[in-house]
């Protein structure tokens, strides 16, 4: 217990340069996940999500077993999964079973590429759970140039892509092109989602991608303050469960992930305060009002 509240060793960690390149590939994943989630959780792509992380780990496993970048295995890996889920999950009603199918497969698929692997089960362990500490100068300039790329394109699309998720009947309407905004946006969905595998391991994406989106809907009805409140939620969790795993050694993503939960829960009990306070006024207001004496 003393461990994990050594602030003495944590402040010495933070000095190292794969420390620090870990806290700005985090905050580049916590910028880049507050962004999109709104959309998300609004779109209802949180399976999606999942799924495409499950290619992304694919990809990287398969980037472990060829010695070359994991970074660029689960870029690749998520972007094919990305580009599947929009060509084969075109109607609505065909999407949840079409990223069941894809995720067993890329699931499958990882985990036959990890048995290959001959190397070090720390690197096949850390594809699952994350490995924030091992991101080196080449694995950053990709992730940052990545996050980058990702941020120019939704500021390009963020207004009409907003529309179409608010209302796509009346956007296509209005001259939208839905059909290609789909697409496009689950490929930068992939993308974000191949950074986040380096951070926090395929299996626990979800936690910054879709995670603080939900909880700042919870709290909010306008999609400009959802983004902030996103980006800000996303960031104390990448950024300060790094932080926390310091000391004790132990694996960011059990921390990133618990700090989002947490936050989570906040703010549902906020939204079910708000709810009461505002039911009691409602049934306050519509009591009669007894006349005055004469």
């Amino acid at each position: 217990m003393e461990k994990m509240f050594d602030f003495v060793l944590t402040w010495q960690l933070l000095e190292l340069p794969s420390v620090q390149n870990g806290l700005l590939a985090a905050g580049v994943l916590g910028l880049v996940a507050g962004v999109l989630g709104p959309l998300i959780v609004m779109r209802r792509m949180s399976f999606a999500v999942h799924g495409t992380a499950e290619l992304a780990f694919t990809g990287g496993a398969g980037a472990l077993l060829l010695g070359i970048g994991v970074g660029y295995g689960a870029l690749i890996g998520a972007v094919v999964a990305a580009l599947l889920l929009g060509l084969l999950g075109g109607r609505e009603s065909d999407r949840d079973s079409v990223i069941g199918v894809i995720l067993s497969f890329g699931l499958g698929l990882g985990v036959l590429f990890l048995w290959l692997y001959p190397g070090r089960a720390s690197n096949k362990f850390g594809l699952l759970t994350g490995q924030v500490m091992s991101v080196d100068t080449v694995d950053l300039t990709l992730l940052v140039t990545s996050g980058a790329a990702v941020l120019v394109a939704m500021a390009l699309i963020h207004r009409p892509l907003l529309f179409a998720s608010v209302d796509p009947a009346v956007a296509v309407a209005r001259g939208v092109p839905v059909r290609v905004l789909s697409p496009v946006f689950a490929v930068l969905v992939g993308v974000a989602t191949a950074l986040g595998v380096q951070v926090v391991g395929a299996l626990l994406v979800v936690a910054l991608m879709v995670t603080p989106a939900a909880a700042a809907a919870r709290v909010t009805a306008s999609p400009w303050r959802a983004t902030v409140l996103a980006v800000v939620f996303a960031e104390v969790a990448a950024l300060g469960g790094i932080v926390l795993s310091l000391a004790p050694g132990a694996p960011a993503s059990a921390f990133v992930t618990a700090i989002s939960f947490t936050i989570y829960l906040v703010c549902r009990l906020v939204a079910a305060r708000r709810a009461r306070s505002r039911r009691g006024i409602s049934e306050s207001g519509e009591r009669p009002v007894s006349p005055a004496p004469a």
